[in-house]
């Protein structure tokens, strides 16, 4: 099964404001669907049944408190003169807590081989770009100070994802509470 560990958005006005820059932005590109946003702390690919008890094992020793995380700023990966990739950022403090956090998940799991391949960066993708679509520099610059709203973090998931033509199914596999 396909599986990573994520928090997700759930804040139903940050959401409704997300959608809304979606729909402004007008891009040739699809669309994350909001019941699906969230920050990935670690991508784990295609695990067994039994390694996914392990990994469950595993997360449940976590500990952390809740805290707050402010959407601000748009960029594009790897630039907005070619996007691939759409995102929404976050603010200083909310953003190195999320990194603390995709720390211990990965600590908690390179026992078990796990490691991410890249730095995390705290941020929620909001379009996926298959074709060149060309520089969306000045588009992202009007939303440049723009702040979207907050999210409380006070739970991590391991999730399940299906790739379906549509778009990919999620389901939660465990939940770890925020002490």
């Amino acid at each position: 099964m396909r599986t990573f560990v994520a928090t997700e958005i759930n804040n139903k006005e940050l959401l409704d404001s997300i959608k809304k820059t979606q729909s402004e932005l007008d891009l040739r590109a699809k669309p994350i669907n909001p019941e699906n946003m969230h920050f990935t702390l670690l991508f784990l690919g295609e695990i067994s049944e039994q390694i996914a008890y392990k990994v469950q094992d595993s997360l449940s020793k976590i500990e952390f408190s809740e805290f707050d995380v402010s959407f601000r700023e748009i960029g594009a990966f790897p630039k907005a003169r070619a996007p691939r990739v759409v995102w929404i950022g976050t603010d200083e403090e909310g953003g190195k807590q999320l990194c603390d956090l995709a720390i211990q998940v990965q600590n908690a799991l390179s026992p078990l081989g796990f490691h991410s391949d890249k730095p995390f960066r705290a941020h929620i993708t909001i379009f996926r770009i298959k074709n060149q679509i060309g520089n969306i520099s000045d588009k992202l610059e009007r939303y440049s100070s723009k702040s979207f709203g907050v999210q409380k973090i006070s739970e991590i998931k391991l999730k399940r994802s299906i790739l379906t033509p549509e778009g990919p199914n999620y389901s939660d596999l465990q939940v770890i509470k925020a002490k």
